[in-house]
């Protein structure tokens, strides 16, 4: 079927005519190419110029977007408290290490017992270049961070369906992949079947570029010999001596990549959010809210559980209950920034306009669920020479991620051994921690042979069962965003929310700073106008 482009397209129908042919990757990489993929808009540190008036700000939540907002508004001259549920500051920048405790809703607990060094974070993992306002606060505060290995050519891609269920390298199949399309593309080239679409000379400079992406050789062809080795790698590699002469490998074939559906794993490390360079802070994801705890934890009440929020043209009083004492409280303040996550907000009393209302009901929370295995040793570096990176997988585990720091370590080392969502997700979430972890070991094993023998132990999340979030983040459909964004982050009354869910960045914690600071941005200009 072809598809006539006329000069009056708009930029919406070609990038839904791309989606529909290629897929989101495709489309979205598009939406990059006409400015509507964009970087954070996080320009730098807020400036809230102007008196605050002596006004007082109550904060709901000690995440990123909480800790954000009183640290801006702290400068500013307001008068700041935050209440937090939990025992701790961070909310789902999160490390669970050695030691450490969890219980999830149904009351199962898992004590961690991962040994000194290791951790997994069971919520945000991993910081992309674009992320500046993270990027920024990391720097601010004193958090340090490292490369995180997105791509690695030398993990597996993984079908049961395909190559009898064993792992592929990423490297054969992307180097494959590439090297047929290519000489597709040049003998499309070479018979003319471009010439309504480009000249003659860019065809010639379409050629040159096709034999450099594909790895082809001087005939435009994808064979056997130094070319395609040089990028899928040889059977026997150059050495030294008498016996350094390498061995090119044979490709394979244009249909069993095709039907192999592993070229899939290429496209997701594509996308804006998983380009390089990706970072993560030295010790978990936990440091971020230790970096943020060490400016502004002095405001933060923890072990407080928000009962009721209700506002009146004089301020706003919330009611909330001290989880250690149980003793019943209140706090009170001008204004109100609520941060807490939506699925638990849409249970708290409230007194806001039927809009916010509404949008507070209308979001559902992805249903993730990961779960962190510890080793005995480090096999994966040592037998599979797989340092960082991440291997695809079709079964329910979906991804293995494997550490981007401390390599060649001796003793124990965790892997992410399952970090996935949809129908798998619920699947896995309903089962108990222990029956997730034997599952992953069961689905592991057919990636990694050594995961029985070298199991340790091991801890999993499932995030629908975490009491204070109720799901991962928010997604938000296009209808639900035209219906119920600006609602939803709109100021009502003397109440504004911010978070994750508040953006554009859903998922991410760039998108609960660049909330945070549009909300106190907006509310500074509200007290300015008054």
């Amino acid at each position: 079927m072809s598809q006539n482009l006329n000069p009056g397209m708009s930029k919406r129908d070609l990038l839904s005519l791309i989606g529909a042919a290629a897929g989101g990757t495709a489309m979205y990489m598009a939406m990059g190419a006409f400015d509507q993929a964009k970087a954070s808009n996080f320009k730098g540190p807020v400036k809230l110029d102007g008196s605050a008036k002596g006004k007082s700000v109550l904060i709901l939540g000690a995440g990123v977007a909480g800790m954000t907002a009183a640290l801006e508004l702290g400068r500013a001259g307001y008068q700041v408290q935050i209440l937090e549920y939990q025992d701790r500051v961070g909310g789902r920048s999160w490390t669970l290490a050695g030691g450490d405790t969890y219980t999830e809703l149904g009351g199962a607990t898992q004590k961690v017992g991962f040994s000194a060094g290791n951790y997994i974070n069971p919520g945000p993992w991993r910081i992309p270049w674009h992320h500046h306002g993270l990027i920024h606060y990391c720097h601010e505060l004193g958090i340090g961070l490292e490369p995180f290995m997105q791509v690695n050519y030398n993990a597996y891609v993984h079908s049961t369906k395909a190559f009898d269920g064993k792992p592929q390298r990423f490297r054969h199949i992307q180097a494959d992949y590439y090297g047929h399309v290519g000489e597709l593309l040049s003998k499309a080239v070479n018979k003319g079947a471009l010439a309504d679409t480009i000249s003659k000379e860019d065809g010639e400079i379409l050629l040159e570029s096709l034999r450099s992406w594909g790895a082809l050789d001087k005939d435009f062809r994808y064979v056997k010999g130094r070319e395609s080795s040089n990028r899928r790698g040889w059977d026997k590699e150059p050495g030294g001596g008498l016996t350094a002469e390498p061995i090119p490998s044979q490709p394979m074939t244009a249909e069993t990549v095709l039907r192999s559906g592993l070229w899939r794993s290429i496209a997701g490390n594509l996308t804006w959010d998983h380009e390089f360079s990706i970072f993560q802070p030295v010790g978990g994801m936990g440091e971020v809210a230790k970096g943020f705890e060490r400016a502004v934890g002095k405001v933060v009440r923890l072990n407080s559980k928000v009962t009721a929020i209700q506002q009146s043209e004089a301020g706003v009083t919330v009611n909330y209950l001290d989880t250690k004492s149980g003793a019943k409280m209140t706090a009170s303040a001008d204004y109100c920034i609520c941060t807490i996550p939506l699925p638990i907000l849409a249970q708290i009393e409230m007194n806001v306009g039927p809009e916010l209302a509404a949008a507070i009901r209308s979001i559902p929370y992805s249903t993730s669920c990961k779960v962190g295995l510890e080793f005995k040793r480090r096999f994966w570096e040592q037998d599979d020479q797989i340092y960082g990176g991440i291997s695809y997988t079709d079964l329910p585990n979906s991804q293995i991620s494997y550490p981007s720091s401390n390599y060649g370590a001796k003793g124990p080392g965790v892997l992410l051994a399952a970090y996935t969502g949809g129908v798998p997700g619920y699947e896995l979430t309903a089962l108990s921690p222990q029956e997730r972890i034997a599952r992953v070991l069961e689905w592991g094993s057919q990636i990694h042979t050594q995961f029985k023998s070298e199991f340790v132990g091991g801890v999993s999340v499932g995030w629908h069962r975490v009491p204070w979030v109720l799901g991962c983040f928010g997604q938000w459909s296009e209808e639900a965003r035209a219906e119920h964004y600006k609602n939803l982050c709109a100021m009502d009354g003397r109440i504004m929310l911010a978070g994750e869910h508040a953006s554009y960045y859903g998922g991410w914690q760039e998108g609960g700073i660049t909330s945070a600071i549009d909300a106190i941005t907006r509310l500074h200009q509200h007290v300015q106008a008054a």
